[in-house]
């Protein structure tokens, strides 16, 4: 396979050119491609001739992947990977809307007892992860000892695991075993724990320490995906690289920051396309009549490219070279001028799903930085004031193109727990953010920028990635500052790169998005959790308030009684200002006519296995 053979600035100003470069599809050249024609409804023959005769389709990422452990990955891209290789007990339903969770490798949902706190799988027999050299020749069925040790695994500190927020001090026994395990300088994989009782082979019955109602959604969540002991001794230090799962899909190709490939895992167990119209979208009936009875999984090969710039994303689907797309903000108006498709799109059958995704974007101001973080009266005066300082409209209608709403309460729309009328305390108000920082003290020095109430120089130091949203971003925010008489400066690392210092609260000030892992309020508030620092708290918030609000919080349901926990703490937040709140973005994606059945979830990652291709020779 050939290796990424172009220049940086080819890669990013001829993406036309770049998937056809690296040898995965048979395009001859730019804009080489076969022309997809048809009005829109029409189904289209797809430009790509697999010379395998496989069913290919060619997806993108924005940012590169970090790798394939569901234990210690923490960005999207790299989840979605993991929720094609791997299984989850649970997942959600295709088309339900709101989300529904329904059964993956459990023959039926739970059963929940002891109201609330009792949870008995039944596992599907015959599930077998991939094969594998670890496995010999034989196939390796996935049991009820596999989930058990799937579970342990967030409590290995080696691996420095970030979702252990989601069963941590939930599950009797499980931290006993943990604290042992410490204190002998080894855990023990093999003793029992009181709560993941082994009944059969073929069932788990979880016990927890209080009632959970949401813990559903634990059990459908990507980084509680089962693995393979086996697999996972056999790369002790390197399992991101080496993913054995269960699921439909098997890594078949990794070159880091350029492409993935996976394709059908031949051990996977099939499955049926079933599912019913939502009554919200008119368009689920055109998929469930293209799609009903099929088997699940029609794609053969799915072949992933991060491409960082806008631009480079656009050519590439304009070329015929993706097959979806998350449309870039930077043409919005060129693709859909006034909100409609565009004539060139339209006429070749190009359709777009609009929606507003279950999430927000957030700046957060590292909480142990000397200038930046803690409770201190002046410090929350300067954060209140940056956040002040902010114009979130500006950045909607330049930056976003409109492509957004201003988020403004900690749980986001289309969550439980939102709250459609709320009206934050403070908004954008430059004149009052000069008056707050005057008041408490950050006086102008002769270069007319800010110094602390103790006479010294600081900055608002932002770091992101060196593309060119952030780059209008960075621009905008310098204006900001400079109109409030603080210092700006543009820190640019990969993605990556950030992600890992953040989890060591290494980071001064860094813009960071959450995307819905589960749809309840929970997902969202535990952002600000003390003790989820290091995994989920990129910010590194402390606050005994906030903690306790939460402990209470996530005992209950949703309801008016967690609503109420909810606003004292928003009400918490606002008083500490530990981030500023973004935005809410809307998802256009353009799919090709060529592409059947395809629906963008709120909540399911690998959307792959329940849409098909047309791969039929071109005209």
């Amino acid at each position: 396979m050939a290796t990424w053979p172009l220049t940086r600035e080819l890669r990013q100003g001829l993406a036309a050119c770049l998937i056809g470069a690296v040898g995965l599809s048979s395009l001859s050249g730019c804009g080489d491609a076969s022309k997809a024609g048809g009005a829109s409804g029409v189904t289209a023959t797809s430009p790509v001739k697999s010379p395998d005769g496989k069913k290919v389709v060619r997806l993108h990422f924005p940012v590169a992947e970090s790798g394939f452990d569901p234990v210690t990955a923490h960005d999207l891209y790299s989840s979605i990977v993991i929720d094609g290789i791997f299984d989850t007990i649970l997942t959600y339903d295709y088309l339900a809307q709101p989300a529904k969770l329904v059964p993956k490798i459990a023959t039926e949902m739970p059963l929940v007892e002891d109201n609330g706190k009792a949870w008995t799988i039944k596992l599907k027999k015959g599930v077998s992860f991939a094969p594998h050299e670890v496995f010999g020749s034989n196939k390796r069925e996935l049991t009820s000892k596999d989930v058990a040790y799937s579970f342990k695994r967030h409590y290995d500190d080696s691996l420095k695991p970030v979702w252990r927020f989601l069963t941590d001090g939930k599950i009797v026994g499980l931290n006993a075993w943990y604290d042992a395990g410490k204190k002998a300088g080894k855990l023990d994989w093999d003793a029992p724990v009181e709560g993941l009782q082994l009944v059969d082979p073929y069932t788990i019955k979880i016990v927890l320490t209080k009632p959970d109602y949401n813990f559903g959604y634990v059990l459908a969540h990507v980084a509680m995906a089962v693995v393979a002991r086996e697999a996972v001794e056999k790369y002790p230090n390197d399992v991101l690289s080496h993913p054995v799962g269960s699921s439909a899909y098997y890594l078949k190709e990794w070159v880091r920051g350029q492409r993935i490939i996976l394709e059908k895992n031949p051990n996977w167990r099939g499955g049926t396309w079933d599912f019913k119209p939502s009554g919200v979208n008119a368009y689920d009936e055109v998929i469930v009549k293209a799609m009903q009875g099929k088997p699940l999984a029609q794609i053969d090969r799915v072949e992933i490219y991060p491409i960082e710039e806008e631009q480079s994303r656009w050519l590439a689907f304009k070329n015929k070279q993706l097959d979806v797309l998350n449309m870039p903000q930077s043409f919005i108006k060129q693709a859909l001028p006034n909100g409609k498709m565009a004539p060139d799109l339209a006429a070749e059958g190009v359709r777009v799903q609009r929606l507003l995704d279950t999430e927000y974007t957030y700046t957060y101001y590292q909480w142990n930085d000397p200038v930046w973080g803690g409770a201190d009266l002046h410090k929350v005066a300067l954060r209140r004031a940056v956040s002040m300082a902010i114009n979130r409209d500006e950045e909607i209608d330049v930056i976003r193109k409109g492509n957004a709403v201003r988020a403004e309460f900690l749980v986001p729309p289309g969550v439980a727990g939102h709250k459609s009328d709320f009206v934050p305390s403070f908004s954008y108000n430059p004149a009052l953010a000069n008056a707050l920082l005057d008041k408490f003290g950050y006086k102008k020095g002769s270069d007319g920028y800010r110094n602390t109430p103790d006479g010294k120089p600081f900055t608002f130091k932002y770091t992101s990635t060196p593309i060119a949203l952030e780059r209008e971003l960075d621009e905008l925010y310098q204006k900001n500052m400079h109109a409030i008489g603080i210092r700006y400066e543009a820190e640019k690392e990969k993605f990556a790169d950030s992600i890992k210092r953040e989890k060591r609260c290494q980071i001064m000030i860094r813009g960071a998005a959450w995307i819905a892992d589960y749809p309840d309020g929970d997902n969202f508030m535990q952002l600000l959790y003390s003790k989820n620092i290091g995994e989920s708290n990129n910010g590194c918030y402390k606050s005994a308030k906030f903690d306790a609000l939460y402990e209470k919080s996530a005992q209950l349901p949703d309801g008016p009684e967690r609503d109420k926990l909810y606003m004292e703490m928003q009400k918490q937040f606002e008083a500490d200002t530990p981030w500023t709140l973004g935005v809410t973005r809307y998802r256009n994606q353009m799919i090709q006519p060529w592409v059947i059945g395809y629906k963008k979830h709120p909540i399911l990652l690998s959307e792959w296995m329940y849409f098909d291709v047309n791969m039929e020779k071109g005209k």
